[in-house]
């Protein structure tokens, strides 16, 4: 991801000496970069001067303007160019796309005024140095990308060169047919891509500077002290990205802070570079951002490929890593690495580039802006700015997963409980297969009568929005799943079990010795059901708005106003069996035994746990309820998982704990017995390259 863009941008250009005189132009090689520029710009620029494919492209036009060449025109296949008062044309005759692999484009135009055909060439100084001409000195163009890198900017380099007749016409051939192949059309269109873009003469270095959005840093802080990782994920040069990292508070500076290296060309090179990072890393007790890992692309395919067990470790004993120069493909790679470590992954981005790392995790999130909508529309939420991601996870995140939890286990609870008394009652019947329930009954208890209330559950907040921004480590109570685990579950069960109970005995011992008849005991069970589902539902609900009211105890009327209406009509089976109820003191009296010995016990527990045994989030609630400051929530950082026997472990090898899984930094908190969950994995960060 881009981890921030400004509106307005500033270039850096290192302007060479005039161009060969062989090449009979007057231009400086900084006017030719501005052309260069505006060269890429035609594709994209078709109906306003104002559109434009990406920010950098935009800032190179802006640089071009004013040195005094703007775009004016573009008339089919001809471009026309203001330069200093006159009108220059050029006729573009092919592109040569930018992919990943090549890290460079290229545009071929024709001088309408002197005839010449030109290739413009801009890429990165890895993709473009390399290709320069026999003889030609690039250490000052080395020189300046590095000293642009260490200023944080984002460098890359522009080339061009002379083309004749022949030599184009034989390449266009070549390049018209790999177009048109089935087979290998992209490797066959690199290839012939190659061919061309040789020989060439360096123009200069173009810097651009990506300014971080505002909140940045802040929000990197936040989101770590809710226990949530962090990499890095750019195509940018690895000075650069260190640069970058530093400024928006993803690593701590010198001396406090250690950036450790993997990098290498060769395998024996990334061999003993992840050697000794990854033996730093199985010792060092920092925290999670003084402490670091940057690996290129290069090495990064060398790791994947003949040491991934060893990387693999290495990403689950970091906290923090910063991968610099890597592909699209790469950063898919990578995700899917996390995921396999049992890792939650989120990957958030603003680029095209970003598409496939942002399907890749578990959760994506793109950011729509100058950039374009493509990471936004395929990603799964879509934001602004990148700030907006601490809102994000810390208050919808965390309110989705609490409602979530309540929502499925009280779906499990209310059908479990009609279940149980329907056991109960199979005993009573002589296990006749007769039903206590008839299926009206049964079809409205799940459709009106237990469904409505629980609706209203999305507006529920156990703690204020303000109250969760100011303690994000709360969020470690979701990544354990303190609210959604087998023992949460096998208390809604029991609680299933006991209200049963509850409903059929007090039923059976009022209604079954009476004589009644068969429909109004079940119609005394399914009010008791319908009382207790009420009384849960308050109980279970954090804040009560007017609508919570109405869903709840509108429900209870329209309970009765539906049995009412069906009690009225002869051949409904039901017939006058509500009227006699409500006219019967010992229904009422029932209904409050039901309530008073199910919800009882239940109350009791709660008031107990929250007195005697209270967690942080119910002394945050009494803090709001009460008003008052709230001083301190002790520790709850998650603690590290150390992995064992590293003295004996072979320098290069994956490790497992001894239950045999991988070891990682679980959010371990004091209060909770089943807090052995990973934390909420990395959060893949990608910059556009």
């Amino acid at each position: 991801m881009k981890i921030a863009r400004f509106e307005t941008f500033w270039i850096q250009m290192r302007k060479n000496k005039p161009l060969n005189e062989s090449r009979k132009t007057g231009q400086t090689s900084g006017t030719k970069m501005a052309f260069c520029s505006i060269g890429y710009l035609v594709k994209q620029v078709e109906i306003s001067r104002h559109l434009f494919l990406s920010q950098d492209e935009e800032a190179l036009v802006r640089a071009a303007a004013s040195m005094h060449m703007d775009f004016v025109n573009k008339n089919a296949n001809i471009l026309e160019i203001n330069f200093n008062g006159s009108l220059i044309q050029y006729e573009v005759l092919d592109y040569l796309e930018f992919t990943s692999d090549r890290k460079r484009m290229s545009v071929v135009v024709r001088d309408c005024s002197s005839n010449k055909i030109i290739l413009l060439s801009k890429g990165a100084d890895e993709a473009i140095l390399p290709c320069a001409y026999a003889g030609f000195q690039t250490k000052t163009f080395y020189e300046a990308v590095d000293q642009y890198a260490q200023m944080g900017l984002r460098t890359f380099c522009l080339a061009w060169r002379e083309l004749n007749e022949v030599e184009y016409h034989d390449w266009s051939l070549m390049f018209k047919e790999a177009n048109s192949t089935l087979v290998d059309r992209e490797w066959r269109v690199a290839e012939v891509c190659q061919r061309l873009e040789q020989d060439l003469e360096i123009l200069g270095v173009a810097a651009i500077e990506d300014r971080l959005q505002d909140g940045v840093p802040e929000a990197i802080e936040t989101l770590r002290k809710a226990g949530i990782n962090f990499w890095m994920l750019t195509g940018d040069k690895q000075n650069t990205a260190i640069q970058i990292a530093l400024s928006c508070n993803f690593v701590s500076p010198e001396p406090k802070g250690q950036l450790l290296l993997i990098n290498g060309k060769t395998e024996d090179e990334v061999c003993r570079n992840l050697e000794r990072v990854l033996l730093t890393m199985r010792i060092t007790k920092a925290e999670p951002k003084d402490v670091a890992f940057v690996i290129d692309g290069w090495a990064l395919e060398i790791a994947l490929k003949n040491y991934r067990k060893a990387f693999t470790e290495l990403a689950i004993l970091s906290r923090t890593a910063i991968c610099c120069r890597v592909t699209p493909s790469q950063k898919a790679q990578l995700v899917e690495l996390l995921k396999s470590c049992d890792y939650r992954t989120l990957a958030i981005g603003d680029g095209g580039n970003d598409v496939r790392m942002i399907q890749q995790a578990d959760i994506g999130v793109g950011i729509s802006g100058r950039e374009g909508l493509q990471a936004a529309r395929a990603a799964d939420y879509s934001i602004g700015k990148f700030r907006f991601l601490t809102r994000l996870i810390l208050v919808h995140g965390r309110y989705s997963y609490n409602r979530t939890a309540f929502l499925s286990q009280y779906s499990f609870y209310k059908s479990l409980l009609i279940c149980f008394i329907q056991i109960f009652f199979s005993f009573v019947s002589g296990v006749s297969g007769t039903s206590l329930f008839n299926s009206v009954s049964l079809m409205a208890y799940n459709v009106f009568y237990t469904s409505v209330p629980v609706l209203v559950s999305v507006l529920d907040k156990d703690l204020s929005e303000k109250t969760v921004m100011q303690h994000p480590q709360i969020l470690f109570y979701c990544q354990a799943g303190r609210l959604l685990n087998p023992t949460t579950f096998a208390g809604w069960f029991g609680r299933a079990l006991f209200h049963a109970i509850v409903v059929f005995a007090i039923t059976m011992h009022s209604y079954a010795f009476e004589k009644s008849e068969m429909e109004e005991v079940s119609m005394v069970a399914l009010s008791g059901c319908v009382w207790l589902q009420a009384f849960v539902v308050t109980l279970e609900t954090n804040s009560f708005t007017i609508l919570q009211h109405v869903a709840i105890w509108g429900n209870l009327v329209v309970f009765y106003i539906i049995n009412w209406i069906v009690s009225a009509l002869p051949r409904s089976g039901m017939y006058t069996i509500m009227y006699r109820l409500c006219r019967q003191p010992a229904y009422w009296n029932t209904m409050f035994l039901i309530v008073a010995a199910g919800m009882g016990p239940v109350l009791a527990l709660k008031y107990f746990r929250y007195t005697y045994r209270s967690s942080k989030i119910n002394i945050l609630q009494q803090a709001e309820r009460l008003g008052g400051p709230i001083l301190s929530l002790g520790n709850i950082e998650p603690q590290p998982r150390t992995l064992d026997d590293t003295d004996d472990r072979s320098p290069l090898s994956i490790s497992q704990s001894k239950n045999g899984r991988s070891s990682v930094f679980e959010p371990l908190l004091s209060d909770s017995p089943s807090a052995v969950r990973r934390s909420f994995g990395p959060a893949p960060m990608a910059r556009n390259e």
